[in-house]
C-alpha cells in the first residue's frame, strides 16, 4: 500500500490534479446518457480505475473483505441547504454513498429503502450521503421533500466528488451505491439499484467487520 508524506511534493500534486480532471471530464461523459451507460463487468480490489471498463447499472454488487480494502477515500463539497461537506470528519461512521437524480427511475425506486436504511442505523453509526451531479438545486429539494429524505446529498454540478470517488472505485452509472468501511475505505458496491435487503445486509456486515477489526499483521 503507498504511503502519504506529510508534504507531498509539487510534482505529485500537479499530477493528481490532472488525474482528477481527466476523471471528471470522463465521467461528465459517461454520466451523461442517463441512468446506466452499456458497460462490462470488471472484478479486481477497488485500488485503481485506470484499466477497468464501464460497468452497467443492473445491480450488480461487488465486496471487499478488510484485508483486500485499498486506500481511504474523502469526499468534501456542499449540500443543498448551504452545508459544508467532510467525510473526514465522519470516520468512525460507516458511511453509504448513492449518486442519484431526481428523474432517474431507479433512483426513486431505491429512495425509500435508503430512506429506512439512514432512520434506522442511525443509531448504529452509519451515516447515509448522497451524490448529485445533474440537478438543479430546486429539482433536488423537491425529491428529498417527496421522499422524507433525512440525509444530505453533495450538490455536485461540477462533478468533484464523483470523481474523487472513481479515484478509489469505478462510478460509471446511476444509481451507484458505495459502503465505506469506518476507516473510509471502499467496502462495497452496487451498482444500479440497490435491493434494500442486499444493502442491510452489507451495512450489517460492515458493522461487524469494524467490531472485529483488521487482521493484526506481525512486526
Amino acid at each position: 500500500m503507498s504511503t502519504h508524506p506529510d508534504r507531498p511534493t509539487a510534482a505529485t500534486s500537479r499530477r493528481r490534479a490532472t488525474t482528477r480532471a481527466a476523471a471528471v471530464a470522463a465521467l461528465l461523459i459517461a454520466l451523461a446518457g442517463g441512468c446506466a451507460a452499456e458497460t462490462t463487468k470488471t472484478s479486481g480490489q477497488p485500488a485503481d480505475v485506470a484499466d477497468q471498463g464501464y460497468l452497467s447499472g443492473d445491480g450488480t454488487t461487488q465486496t471487499w473483505p478488510v484485508t483486500d480494502r485499498g486506500e481511504a477515500v474523502t469526499l468534501v463539497g456542499t449540500d443543498y441547504e448551504g452545508q459544508a461537506i467532510d467525510t473526514s470528519a465522519w470516520l468512525g461512521d460507516v458511511i453509504v454513498l448513492n449518486t442519484w437524480y431526481a428523474a432517474c427511475p431507479p433512483c426513486r425506486k431505491e429512495a425509500p429503502d435508503l430512506v429506512s436504511l439512514a432512520n434506522d442505523y442511525e443509531d448504529q453509526g452509519v451515516r447515509v450521503l448522497g451524490i448529485n451531479r445533474t440537478d438543479a438545486k430546486g429539482t433536488a429539494q423537491a425529491f428529498q421533500r417527496e421522499f422524507s429524505v433525512p440525509y444530505p446529498s453533495i450538490d455536485d454540478t461540477d462533478g468533484t466528488a464523483i470523481a474523487e470517488l472513481a479515484t478509489v472505485v469505478p462510478v460509471q452509472a446511476v444509481p451507484t451505491t458505495v459502503v465505506l468501511d469506518r476507516q473510509g475505505r471502499v467496502a462495497a458496491r452496487i451498482v444500479g439499484l440497490a435491493e434494500g435487503s442486499t444493502l442491510r445486509t452489507i451495512v450489517e456486515d460492515v458493522i461487524a467487520d469494524a467490531q472485529i477489526g483488521p487482521t493484526p499483521t506481525s512486526s
